[in-house]
């Protein structure tokens, strides 16, 4: 395949070019229209009873959503500012779609008891079609914003979303502006030359392109998440620099052998494209993990990165070749250095952690494990406007709320549906749960009971408050919903499912090693040593944005938990990311010891071949991840420093020192399997083997 692939490439490379022109002019183009069709609905899992009620009430509860508009002054009872506000209020009433809106000095809890602000709640009519609702928040917002106050924001509900998607997509056009050039500044100092360096990058907008047309295309079938942006264009970017990195360090070392430039490309595709291959499948094997849970934004971002891990590999083995057919005679080939020089201080490196291969672990591995201890304690939330940068108006409007309110202000309650046939005691049980509780009949009998919970919106008060609903109401046809209940289906989702989609991953990782390998110890190894450095990293992101330590060096919070978006991207995205730098490695290692014979100079000449490479693609990588932390939203930045830390930690700790000190310790061991096996890999593995150079001094 990767043959044919190649052969295509370099007989009709402008063909090539011109289809990948296309592919990126529809990313850009209609790919960029998932950023109006974003989603901050993560927490919905099908078919749990939280969702199963949040549905029943779309169904039949005559009011819809709400948005809420906060104004603050130096005295909000003022005559002129008092006008002002009962007239949009009078406005907003008047507005098609608008259900009610209360008057906020004759509301009890809406005026603040120091004078200094209001809250003017919104409250849409159901049933709604999407341009109606759409139109009715704008005028709402609209009307509200013109007070004339010190400060006047307006958020929440459906303009939530909206609000998050335009953070979503100014924060990704800051991160490029950032990651860009000083990524391209690298590829110059690795390359030395404008072409070389400019090629990766050419591959890497093929991946954001493709982040864009694969989200664009799920957006129609299922909700995104505002996450999935920042996700998956980092993902993109990042990938494709390493992918097209390798290649094109494997094309300047085949040009070393040969002026023929269609030969060195299929010799490059023939021998980093299986890599690549590898590589890219490994990274989406690892995302399926995401498939086994039924939540839709877990599914949804597992096929949306794996989608545009795809993009990268196919860019990478498609792309590149043709653009070096048509440009790679320009490319000065890889230095020849004396034997011996290349790669020195990596083979020392290797050489260092083989002789004193049991110090190294006796070290190396306690210290990972101590840096992964936070993670016992690690909790999740959905999280609330303390996630966003203090810049936005969602986190603007929650602080207002919070200086001038009493604690729970604007908290979502706990939403209880009585369906008809629910006994009396029940009711009666349920409302005593809390001194505020309010209900409201619905069309065809059911009853609502709204219980309004101390704390936070997702805090252990308002999650007790709604497991405690399911303890009372016994075999009552009651169900509860609500952010607090979302979170509670959705850890109870996380616990039940996380232990298969372990299996899915590990079991799928395992195979394809062993396709790569021919062994069935390395596969153990590599996943052994990739769990600790993905603990490592998790536990540091616990410690620094659950516990507080050292958050604000970030522009960030300590928040007493950490997003439910972050730990699950964290472990599947980083897990095959590690596995790139494996891989890498390995591939070198296994030429090594087919062309010696030598299994511990083997490591030693993997090492020095490939450290080079997996430290400037570890490298780049974690600009990119950072230049995404820029944008100041927790999530993100969870995301962003777990994958960057796991990155960095995998590419320098773990391979560079943890895999020649078990290799060595393994020594001709480390690639045995059963004979059966063997048989099996002769069959299914694919060889890393190129043919025999020839000489050739025609160039293209």
């Amino acid at each position: 395949m990767l043959s044919s692939l190649a052969r295509a490439a370099t007989r009709r490379p402008l063909t090539v070019i011109l289809l990948w022109v296309l592919f990126l002019l529809l990313g850009f183009g209609l790919g960029t229209g998932v950023f109006g069709r974003l989603s901050d609905n993560v927490p919905e899992v099908p078919g749990t009873e939280s969702e199963r009620a949040a549905q029943y009430l779309d169904r039949t509860d005559p009011t819809g959503e709400s948005i809420t508009g906060v104004v603050e002054g130096l005295a909000v009872s003022t005559p002129a500012l008092r006008d002002q506000v009962e007239r949009a209020v009078a406005d907003v009433r008047d507005i098609a779609g608008v259900a009610a809106v209360p008057d906020p000095y004759t509301t009890r809890g809406l005026t603040a008891e120091d004078g200094r602000a209001l809250i003017v709640p919104v409250t849409l009519q159901g049933g709604l079609d999407d341009d109606a609702e759409e139109h009715a928040v704008d005028a709402a917002a609209d009307r509200i914003r013109q007070i004339d106050a010190p400060e006047v924001h307006v958020s929440g509900g459906p303009l939530l979303g909206t609000q998050l998607g335009e953070r979503a997509q100014e924060d990704v056009k800051n991160a490029e502006l950032i990651s860009l050039p000083v990524v391209l500044a690298l590829l110059l100092v690795v390359f030395g030359g404008l072409r070389a360096a400019a090629l990766p990058l050419v591959i890497a907008v093929s991946g954001i392109a493709g982040a864009f047309l694969a989200l664009f295309g799920f957006s129609q079938v299922t909700d995104i998440s505002v996450y999935a942006i920042q996700v998956t264009t980092m993902l993109g970017l990042g990938l494709a620099v390493d992918y097209a990195l390798l290649m094109l360090v494997r094309f300047r070392e085949e040009r070393r052998h040969t002026e023929d430039v269609v030969e060195a490309v299929h010799r490059t595709v023939a021998a980093a494209g299986r890599t690549v291959l590898f590589s890219g499948l490994t990274v989406a094997v690892s995302l399926t993990g995401l498939l086994v849970f039924p939540s839709v934004f877990l599914r949804s971002m597992g096929l949306a990165v794996a989608a545009v891990v795809v993009v990268d590999m196919l860019a990478a083995v498609t792309l590149l070749p043709a653009l070096l057919t048509k440009f790679g005679g320009k490319i000065a080939p890889a230095k020849a250095r004396p034997e011996g020089e290349e790669g020195r201080f990596f083979a020392r490196v290797a050489r260092f952690a083989a002789r004193r291969r049991l110090a190294v672990l006796a070290t190396v591995v306690p210290a990972l494990l101590v840096l992964a201890l936070p993670v016992t304690g690690m909790k999740i939330e959905i999280g609330d406007a303390t996630q966003l940068p203090t810049s936005t108006e969602a986190r603007q409007l929650y602080d207002t709320v919070d200086a001038h309110f009493p604690p729970g202000t604007g908290v979502s309650p706990v939403t209880v549906v009585l369906e008809p046939g629910t006994d009396a005691a029940t009711a009666d049980r349920i409302r005593a749960l809390s001194p505020t509780a309010h209900a409201r009949e619905l069309p065809g009998g059911a009853t609502v009971v709204e219980l309004q919970p101390s704390g936070r919106v997702d805090g252990k008060e308002a999650t007790d408050l709604a497991k405690e609903v399911r303890e009372v109401r016994g075999d009552a046809p009651v169900q509860v919903t609500g952010p607090a209940a979302r979170l509670v289906d959705f850890r109870a989702m996380l616990s039940e499912r996380a232990p298969w989609a372990a299996v899915t991953v590990l079991a799928g990782i395992f195979v394809l090693l062993f396709a790569f390998t021919g062994s069935v110890l390395i596969p153990l190894r590599t996943i052994l040593t990739t769990l600790l450095s993905l603990g490592a990293a998790l536990g540091v992101v616990v410690w620094v944005f659950q516990d507080g330590h050292l958050a604000g060096a970030l522009g960030a919070e300590g928040l007493g938990a950490l997003s439910l978006t972050a730990p699950p991207l964290i472990v599947a995205i980083a897990f095959g990311l590690a596995m790139d730098y494996e891989l890498f490695i390995l591939a070198r290692m296994r030429e090594a010891r087919r062309a010696t014979g030598d299994d511990q100079e083997a490591v030693v000449t993997g090492l020095r071949r490939s450290g080079r490479v997996v430290t400037c693609a570890a490298l780049l990588l974690a600009v990119v991840f950072g230049a995404f932390m820029t944008g100041g939203f927790s999530p993100i930045l969870q995301i962003g420093l777990g994958l960057t830390l796991a990155v960095l930690i995998d590419a320098t700790v773990v391979r560079m020192l943890l895999v020649p000190a078990t290799m060595t310790l393994l020594g001709s061991r480390a690639w045995w399997a059963p004979k059966p096996l063997r048989r099996v890999h002769r069959r299914i593995g694919l060889s890393e083997e190129t043919a025999p150079r020839a000489r050739a001094t025609t160039s293209v």
